[in-house]
């Protein structure tokens, strides 16, 4: 049996009975730091052999998991904190198991995201999450164009020397939203500060953060425009006429080549 298993996000008492009993049983875990996971083990006197399973090893972390399997070893699979394959290691080697035809099955727990979107008070009738933002500007900018209109709430993860530069690109690219910043999760000094992309995160930033953020509102008020004043609104603030033709004929919902025909003079 191979088993992924969530753990603790901060407080070590968020661990389930469960993952404790699979722990326990294994012969071997995989864990992404075994400095990390030692502490945890520690807290509940479990001692067992540890492998390390990081972005950087996973097909050959899943190579051994496939032989130890085949020896009918039980094998659990862990994180830092919270659950593997979502912002960590592990989707590779999920990938690699169920193409070996290896069966595998998730202990769930404790989750940074979904208890921030709690903490925030924002919407959670519908949210999408999307993680850690891309470290190039490019690349960030385009991942979040990708969630420009959509109308649910959105989560992201933020490492504290990223969190203005995350804040800055959103509000770029969404215009002013509500947002919460959630960080220390479970922890003593768990905080849920409201803010407005505009005015952004005020303080020292410390810890992870997950970056609460509403959705789009609906129509765009740009629509109210004329498509040519459309269109040359979103090139005054710089983007090339392909990339404003782009987001206003997504705004609208109509084809980009019926707002082509009538910018030709642009």
């Amino acid at each position: 049996m191979i088993a992924f298993v969530a753990t603790p996000i901060g407080n070590l008492k968020d661990i389930t009975l469960r993952a404790l009993e699979e722990l326990r049983a294994a012969d071997v875990i995989f864990c992404e730091d075994t400095r990390h996971t030692v502490k945890l083990l520690s807290a509940y006197d479990i001692k067992k052999p540890l492998r390390a399973c990081h972005k950087f090893n996973e097909h050959a972390a899943a190579e051994e998991m496939i032989a130890l399997h085949g020896e009918g070893k039980r094998v659990c699979v862990v994180s830092d904190a919270g659950m593997p394959v979502v912002s960590d290691p592990g989707n590779t080697v999920c990938k690699d198991l169920r193409a070996a035809g290896v069966p595998y099955t998730v202990l769930p727990g404790a989750n940074a995201a979904l208890s921030a979107l709690v903490l925030s008070a924002l919407d959670a009738s519908r949210f999408t999450f999307v993680g850690f933002l891309p470290d190039k500007a490019g690349e960030r900018r385009r991942l979040l164009e990708r969630f420009q209109n959509a109308r649910e709430t959105l989560l992201f993860h933020s490492a504290p020397q990223d969190v203005d530069r995350d804040i800055a690109a959103m509000l770029e690219v969404f215009g002013e939203r509500n947002a919460c910043a959630v960080r220390e999760i479970t922890k003593l000094y768990e905080e849920a500060t409201p803010f407005t992309l505009s005015e952004g995160l005020a303080g020292e930033k410390r810890g992870e953060y997950v970056l609460v953020v509403e959705g789009a509102s609906g129509e765009s008020p740009l629509n109210a425009l004329s498509v040519r004043e459309h269109v040359k609104a979103y090139m005054d603030e710089g983007l090339t006429k392909k990339e404003a033709l782009k987001k206003a004929a997504e705004d609208r919902g109509v084809a980009k080549s019926e707002i082509y025909r009538e910018t030709l003079d642009l």
